[in-house]
């Protein structure tokens, strides 16, 4: 296999697996409940969904879309919505906007908000991201498919 085809299967692998976590961190909670205090325990799921999340678009924005590109033989982008923007023309995502704000979410997780903003970000993570990331899981599998193994 050539180098970007090997570096486009591997980094797409670490995309599905880190995927199929979030997918699984997502059974394991509910909806995010602001007005409860949770114990330590109780966090754990949504802490994990958390870090799962910020993974995953790590691994799309960084490994998985500069493979495509190296792949493809595309200069690396400049910037990440000059990325998103050549995504979006190849049909690995849906939305710009979106992805940026994945990504805004992403970098805010590490901080503390409050109870609402907290919600916030979850509900974000169920209701509109994990529905992206599933989608582009399947672009992948699909876009893989047509590359012939060297």
């Amino acid at each position: 296999m050539s180098n970007a085809s090997t570096l486009l299967r591997q980094s797409a692998e670490k995309l599905q697996r880190s995927i199929g976590l979030v997918q699984a961190s997502l059974g394991r909670t509910n909806a995010y409940d602001e007005s409860r205090v949770y114990t330590a325990e109780e966090l754990e799921p949504y802490d994990a969904l958390a870090n799962r999340f910020e993974r995953a678009v790590e691994v799309a924005q960084n490994k998985f879309f500069r493979a495509v590109e190296l792949f493809e033989g595309e200069p690396l982008s400049e910037t990440v919505r000059d990325r998103l923007n050549r995504m979006e023309k190849l049909s690995f995502i849906s939305d710009v906007e979106l992805w940026m704000r994945m990504r805004d979410v992403r970098n805010r997780i590490s901080h503390d908000y409050l109870p609402g903003q907290v919600r916030q970000i979850y509900d974000d993570i169920r209701e509109a991201f994990a529905p992206e990331l599933v989608m582009l899981a399947a672009k992948v599998s699909s876009y893989l498919s047509r590359i012939p193994i060297d």
